[in-house]
């Protein structure tokens, strides 16, 4: 094995009551590519920092190569002090190193170098960082959370630019396709100590079963002996005589095992509050048109959401995506065409930029709005420490201020406040950002669980795949297109990448008229939307394929002699069956839905 470029061994660190390392180790050799993975506060932002050079252990030794560079890119990089993005990224170059690469990464990520620091949002100050950071192509390169904040765009051009450099690489992450994409080692950080797997993430999350299904098993072993000795050490007739000391030992030492043990960190539990049933229309946007400063944000677009779908908004920064919600849920006045809202919408929003979290708050006075100790979910009252619980934050923070939360706990806390109150409508604006691998498939299963409509504003793959229903893309110039299904199936639809202008330069743009005269003009007929053709034409293929998978699982549950043969199988499989007529009917229910649509329409 090569000598590791970077070795951290043993280390430990303590961070107030909190043993947050012991005994950790973390070692990058050439070529690795590591995803640092675990679950939000168990250090792996204060381990690249550790790895960087800027947090001193309590104990343990840091070893670096003589002679290897090293860059670091932090969750929220400090560009004050500079007065360009040029000058910033520039400061990060050795003396041996291309001062030309540097205007080359800033153009390839939407910058001129000319933008002043001071006054650049949150997803510029991260591109001129990245910028910064890889421009002196270092021997081990250490990114936390690259992606946040980053557009659609800039993320594939970044995996795509990591993907062919020679450095070694330690990334954390949230986002699965990233980490996938890029990793052929994953470590995780489980409390206190580091687990390394010499596979990519893609194996990573089977692995991490396997090892806490052992760990389950080998606790409940444990836990029977104890009774057993226990039994033995009170009722057995040898022991009423002469008690075994060396069975008292064992017995002592299984307890004292068992109090040592490290508890497998609980899971959050996600459950939206739910307001009465919305009506069937949700909103309805009839040929919407916006511009600012004489640049159209939406021209033309009209959408149909009805109860129950799940809605994400992709593009680039800056193509207005916030600008169409607003729009949709009326904080916003369009210059012209039309918005309809349903009847007994309640809608929540969730603020993924965190600016109304007030630093010097406690988590209790956020959570129960500096009530008291009581917080109302869904109207009931609820202790705040037990609600907290739901989302793995324990007691002793209660009065903990917002400013000393991690970026995933912030995203956490924000999740507990919105998820509390009753809704019919989840507008969620980045609501992945730093929340760990296990909060987000939580939030997933939650999200395919919730009775209302969701509106969502993502730049995660994984999750609009999992999540959407049907995506609505930016594609320049104010022009937005309705796609059914997720991330995936709209790349196949659409049959290109992300980046706005490939497709707008092919497609002929709609003339711009000005808003008294779009007034002026009759307002034109309902159509069938994109989403709503898609589904016509494939859904008579799902109604034929779920026919016959129930006809297949019929046939199998009329076997007279299955139950005999084999009691678990006939049950999944009536379970299945259940499934799969309930999707038939729902499917059948939907296309007889869109049938009568057209023939109204036409």
């Amino acid at each position: 094995m090569a000598l590791p470029l970077i070795h951290l061994k043993a280390l430990r660190l303590r961070i107030g009551a909190t043993q947050l390392f012991e005994d950790a180790e973390l070692a990058v050799a050439p070529g690795d590519r590591i995803g640092l993975v675990g679950l939000n506060g168990s250090g792996k932002s204060t381990l690249l920092k550790m790895a960087a050079g800027e947090i001193e252990p309590d104990a343990g030794e840091r070893f670096l190569q003589p002679g290897v560079t090293l860059r670091y890119l932090p969750q929220e990089p400090d560009l004050s002090g500079f007065a360009s993005t040029l000058a910033y990224a520039e400061a990060g170059l050795g003396p041996e190193d291309d001062r030309h690469r540097v205007p080359a990464l800033l153009k390839a990520l939407g910058l001129g170098g000319d933008e002043d620091p001071a006054s650049l949002s949150g997803g510029e100050a991260r591109r001129a960082a990245l910028a910064r950071t890889l421009a002196p192509v270092p021997d081990v390169l250490l990114l936390d959370e690259p992606t946040n904040h980053l557009d659609l765009p800039a993320i594939e051009w970044l995996e795509a630019e990591l993907r062919h450099l020679r450095s070694a690489l330690v990334l954390v992450s949230h986002d699965r396709r990233f980490l996938e994409g890029l990793t052929r080692a994953t470590v995780w950080l489980d409390r206190g100590a580091c687990r390394r797997m010499e596979r990519g993430f893609a194996d990573f999350e089977a692995w991490r079963d396997e090892i806490l299904e052992q760990e389950e098993a080998e606790r409940h072993k444990r836990d029977r002996k104890i009774v057993r000795e226990e039994h033995w050490l009170r009722y057995g007739v040898t022991a009423r005589r002469k008690r075994n000391v060396r069975r008292l030992a064992e017995l002592n030492a299984l307890k004292q095992a068992r109090r040592e043990a490290k508890p497998v960190p609980g899971k959050v539990k996600l459950a939206a509050a739910r307001a009465e049933t919305s009506s069937r229309l949700v909103f309805e946007a009839e040929d919407l048109a916006k511009a600012y400063d004489g640049r159209p944000i939406v021209a033309g677009f009209s959408l149909k959401v009805m109860r129950g779908d799940r809605v994400a908004l992709i593009g680039p920064n800056g193509a207005g995506k916030t600008t169409l919600i607003k729009l949709l849920l009326g904080e916003l006045t369009p210059d012209a065409g039309t918005v309809t809202r349903g009847i007994s919408l309640e809608m929540v929003s969730l603020d993924q930029k965190r600016e109304t979290l007030d630093e010097g708050a406690t988590l209790a006075e956020v959570l129960t709005e500096g009530r008291g100790d009581t917080v109302f979910v869904a109207g009931q009252p609820r202790h705040v420490v037990s609600y907290m619980k739901d989302f793995l934050f324990v007691p002793e923070q209660a009065r903990q201020p917002v400013g000393r939360l991690s970026g995933g706990e912030r995203g956490r806390l924000l999740l507990a406040r919105a998820l509390a109150k009753p809704s019919n409508v989840l507008v969620l604006d980045e609501p992945t950002n730093d929340l760990d691998l296990e909060t987000l498939d939580l939030l997933q299963e939650m999200l395919a669980d919730y009775a209302g409509t969701l509106l969502l504003v993502s730049h995660d793959r994984d999750f609009i795949d999992r999540v959407a229903t049907s995506v609505v893309m930016a594609e320049g110039a104010g022009r937005w297109t309705d796609y059914a299904g997720g991330y995936s199936d709209m790349l196949a639809q659409r049959g290109a990448g992300v980046t706005p202008h490939q497709d707008a330069k092919r497609a002929k743009p709609k003339a711009q008229r000005p808003a008294a005269a779009s007034q002026a003009v009759p307002p034109r007929k309902r159509r069938l939307t994109p989403r709503e053709q898609h589904a016509l034409k494939t859904l008579p293929a799902e109604i034929e394929r779920l026919s016959a998978e129930a006809a297949r699982l019929e046939a199998a549950m009329a076997d007279p002699t299955a139950y005999e043969k084999d009691r678990a199988l006939v049950e999944r499989t009536a379970r299945a069956l259940d499934n799969i007529q309930a999707k038939l009917q729902a499917a059948e229910d939907e296309w007889l839905r869109l049938e009568l649509l057209k023939d109204e329409l036409a």
